[in-house]
């Protein structure tokens, strides 16, 4: 039997069918050890590589004239002069004041155009001009009037790449810009290794078979951010005896720019302590920055490595990639890939490096992240 489709239904379904897919990859090829989008800025479009980054918001490139100093980056610097669709957003407008809950910074001015800054956890930062500019994601894709920040004094911890994606939650973010054409949906595979591709995906497109649900829950005291609720962890099949509150005191928010996963003080210990057990066979070898659970595996022709599953409310499993779970340093330095907060207070995070591998969707609209084994190699 036919029956005609109400308009609006029709509607919402030619909006939720808008989707683009880029190809992502990682980042240690230009220093960095985030994942990277190739994406088109200005008019014509220059390709500039940026981190695709959930935890923040602001979408950000280097830009000429570098006033104060830019970092060296793969591609030529940006310059607004040469595109017919940059311009500058005026620091008395509505856009300009609301660039404060997406940097926590109040915006300047300079000959009455806007001023952002912003600054990340690892002291990275960049300062430049708020501006409306095209976004090319491909071909067939153009973004017009996308805000952006154009950096003009930029440091910090971004390899070669030319500046940052801001996929976060705040109406700043290109997620929020660009929903009426992909409806606050999107998802991404990071491969597990540098010389494979994943992607980035703007919009509702089939998921992969298995994906699998959780809440997207939201802290009143960090809006932008995405969290989810762990709760259990396994070692080697063998669930460990964390309390159920441990995750929920501060929370956890999935950050696709933040490499290492950082758990709760006790949850790390709980970790650690299990998979020092069923490591116990190997040689240690020192720590490496924050991660404490080292080994050496010289003369080693195959390692056995405890499967780490991660459980996250509504029985979804992310059954980590064996990358995910020794960060390679060099063969005589391969270390456990978490870290533990100093304080149970300080969020959670689901870093990248235990995302590898899977398709995770962030499907805004419905409140819900989803978890697909076998997204990407």
């Amino acid at each position: 039997m036919t029956v005609p489709v109400p308009q609006r239904a029709a509607a919402q379904r030619r909006r939720e069918s808008a989707a683009t897919t880029v190809p992502a990859r990682s980042g240690r090829a230009l220093g960095i050890a985030n994942y990277l989008v190739t994406v088109g800025f200005g008019t014509p479009k220059k390709d500039i590589s940026v981190v695709f980054d959930t935890g923040s918001d602001l979408t950000w490139i280097q830009c000429e004239p570098c006033v104060r100093s830019c970092y060296q980056q793969q591609e030529p610097i940006f310059d607004p002069r040469q595109s017919s669709s940059y311009k500058n957003i005026s620091c008395s407008s509505a856009d300009c004041s609301s660039l404060q809950s997406a940097t926590g910074n109040k915006p300047g001015c300079s000959a009455s155009n806007c001023v952002y800054a912003v600054q990340y956890g690892d002291s990275s930062y960049s300062i430049g001009f708020y501006a409306h500019e095209t976004i090319t994601l491909r071909d067939t894709d153009v973004l017009s009037n996308i805000k952006i920040g154009c950096g003009e004094n930029n440091q910090g911890l971004f390899g070669q790449a030319g500046g940052l994606l801001g996929l976060g939650r705040d109406a700043v973010s290109l997620v929020s810009q660009a929903a009426g054409k992909y409806g606050k949906v999107f998802s991404y595979c990071l491969p597990s290794n540098p010389s494979s591709n994943g992607y980035l995906t703007m919009g509702w497109t089939v998921p992969i078979s298995g994906v699998k649900y959780t809440p997207m829950l939201t802290d009143v005291s960090a809006p932008s951010f995405y969290f989810l609720d762990i709760v259990g962890i396994s070692v080697g099949g063998e669930q460990l005896s964390i309390p159920a509150s441990t995750f929920q005191t501060a929370g956890t928010l999935v950050d696709s720019g933040t490499v290492i996963s950082r758990f709760p003080p006790a949850a790390y210990a709980a970790l650690r302590s299990a998979f020092r057990e069923q490591m116990s066979r190997y040689p240690t070898a020192p720590a490496l920055s924050l991660l404490d659970t080292c080994y050496n595996f010289t003369g080693y022709d195959t390692v056995s490595v405890p499967k780490v599953m991660l459980f996250f409310r509504g029985n979804v499993p992310l059954d980590i990639h064996v990358s995910g779970i020794l960060y390679a340093a060099k063969i005589s330095q391969m270390c456990l890939a978490f870290a533990g907060n100093g304080d149970p207070s300080d969020l959670a995070i689901l870093g990248n490096t235990q995302q590898k591998t899977y398709q995770v969707i962030y499907d805004t609209a419905k409140g819900a992240i989803g978890f697909g084994g076998g997204g990407c190699s």
